[in-house]
């Protein structure tokens, strides 16, 4: 199958395209180009230094979970390795990292447990501030800034402590809202006189989806026909996660808006996953629908939903997926009623009481709105009707989407395939997802917080055989030709972030799958640079030599 995929992957880059002078100098002086990384996926030092147990150290130990059986209790060493990973950044010639914090080595429930009493309302309840966590990102953050590099950090990248769900369940229940507000206080507070850049959350729409109605992520809740799992309810569930995660970004951005932005000079935003989505079929059609609504609604709130509705539910010329005007994507279900101050309109319509109401003062928490909208792009996809068409899959996220998504049309695929499996390269994609978000969020300012190739990272006899990643440099030149198109056509991107630094834990994957411009050997932890590590150094440095 590897061999399959690269011979198909060449094939596709032969055919293609792409310009190959893509250069620092077509983007503005002030743009910054970095590396990201998340802390489970690199830290290791799981249970070091005082941090307690987040959601995903014990979700990888339970067995059969993750792909290849492993964890993320060394990862990549960074918790010892920080320094020498600072200097890779500083060899690239990057300005900027986006990292996430753990907030189960800031915030570790064991200590001071027999204390609670003593700590204030407003404040963690589960335990006490560990120094020797803000220390060590103390220490990263200057080592950064020491080197001319821009800390860019996310509060929660998926990993939350195991305490919080325990407790009350994580985000089913309200109290996630003040305890996410006391970790990004005590962030802000410790960090923010050197971090500008901030986000709360790193793709809640794939966390919530994953977690709530697949199963297949922590806290692993689900019911039938999205999966079969011991808790959980698929139909509920992940509207009231989603609610208490955006009023969560709204604590912290009012906290970080009131309390320290004047003083500190940053800003503050959240990031979304985003696919981009073409039609499979090129026929433009429209149903009035006389009062009928299709099985697949089972019954539920059909009394709320408009019986004369006119709905298009496929993709137009425009690629702009009119199914949004019924049920929009996941990251519009976060984003508007951050930016607008409610969920839009065709959600209420469709999914009536189950999607809960934002009361007077959430709306008021929520005009604090953010600075900015990260994105994470990765791949574009086909999408197919499933509303009135056969052939649909049923359950897993089609049966409230009403659409299915594919990579390929008459058997051919929608561009080169890459290590995993329904990503392909389509850099027309990133344009297009750049310029939807402007429209519909009024060019708010926007980073590129991911974007990155993946290839298998299983099957090869010697580390030479990752290390000549040529098919990740054209899928790079690609996508950010794309980008500095995009931003000459008015889009307000002010960065650029590769996943990823260095290869890591890539959650249900484990190790199978390799993003990093280093190789990283896991029986010595040896970082070797990969033929794209060296690209994007040429590329960062030809700003030099156009000058």
């Amino acid at each position: 199958m590897r061999q399959v995929v690269a011979v198909a992957s060449l094939l596709w880059l032969l055919l293609l395209p792409w310009a190959s002078a893509i250069r620092r100098s077509d983007f503005p002086a002030s743009f910054l180009f970095g590396t990201a990384t998340s802390s489970y996926q690199i830290e290791g030092a799981y249970l070091e230094d005082n941090k307690s147990l987040s959601n995903w150290d014990v979700f990888t130990h339970v067995p059969g979970r993750i792909k290849d059986g492993s964890t993320g209790n060394v990862a990549d060493d960074h918790y010892h390795r920080y320094e020498e990973d600072v200097e890779l950044m500083h060899s690239l010639g990057t300005n900027a990292y986006r990292f996430s914090i753990s907030w189960a080595r800031i915030l570790p429930t064991h200590l001071n447990a027999n204390k609670m009493p003593r700590l204030p309302k407003t404040e963690g309840r589960f335990g006490e501030v560990n120094q020797l966590g803000i220390e060590f990102y103390n220490k990263l953050i200057d080592s950064l800034l020491l080197k001319g590099i821009e800390p860019f950090v996310t509060l929660s990248h998926y990993d939350i402590p195991q305490e919080l769900e325990d407790r009350y369940g994580a985000w089913l229940s309200a109290e996630v809202q003040r305890d996410f507000g006391y970790f990004a206080d005590v962030c802000f507070a410790a960090f923010g006189d050197r971090v500008k850049y901030w986000t709360t959350f790193n793709e809640p729409n794939v966390a919530v989806l994953a977690g709530y109605m697949l199963g297949t992520y922590p806290p692993a809740r689900c019911t039938p026909p999205f999966g079969s799992c011991a808790r959980g309810d698929s139909d509920g569930e992940p509207y009231v996660a989603t609610h208490d995660v955006i009023l969560s970004h709204a604590t912290a951005v009012e906290l970080y808006r009131r309390k320290y932005q004047s003083k500190q000079k940053g800003s503050i935003g959240i990031v979304m996953y985003t696919t981009w989505y073409e039609p499979r079929t090129r026929q433009r059609t429209g149903w009035r629908l006389n009062g009928h609504w299709p099985s697949r609604f089972h019954g539920k709130e059909s009394s709320e939903l408009t019986p004369t509705a006119e709905l298009n539910v496929h993709v137009d010329e425009n690629c702009d997926l009119n199914l949004q005007r019924f049920f929009p994507p996941a990251r519009c279900r976060f984003l508007d009623p951050i930016v607008y101050g409610d969920y839009p309109p065709e959600m209420r319509r469709l999914l009536g009481s189950r999607l809960p109401s934002f009361s007077p003062e959430e709306r008021r928490k929520l005009g604090y709105k953010l600075d900015f909208i990260g994105i994470n792009h990765y791949t574009t996809l086909y999408a197919m009707d499933c509303m009135f068409s056969s052939g649909c899959p049923l359950g897993q996220w089609t049966q409230h989407a009403l659409a299915a998504a594919t990579g390929e049309r008459n058997g051919v695929p929608i561009g080169p395939p890459t290590g995993r499996s329904m990503f392909y390269v389509v850099p027309d994609g990133i344009e297009k997802m750049v310029n939807y978000i402007m429209k519909r969020y009024n060019n708010l300012p926007m980073f590129i917080t991911e974007n990155g190739y993946p290839q298998v990272g299983e099957g090869y006899t010697n580390s030479e055989e990752w290390l000549d990643d040529q098919a990740r440099i054209q899928y790079l030149d690609g996508y950010l030709t794309k980008v500095a198109k995009v931003i000459r056509d008015g889009a307000d991107v002010r960065g650029y972030f590769v996943w990823s630094l260095v290869d890591n834990f890539e959650w249900l994957y484990g190790y199978t799958l390799l993003y990093g411009l280093y190789y990283v050997d896991y029986r010595t932890l040896e970082r070797k640079p990969k033929s794209s590590a060296l690209w994007y150094k040429r590329f960062l440095q030809s700003l030099h030599e156009d000058q």
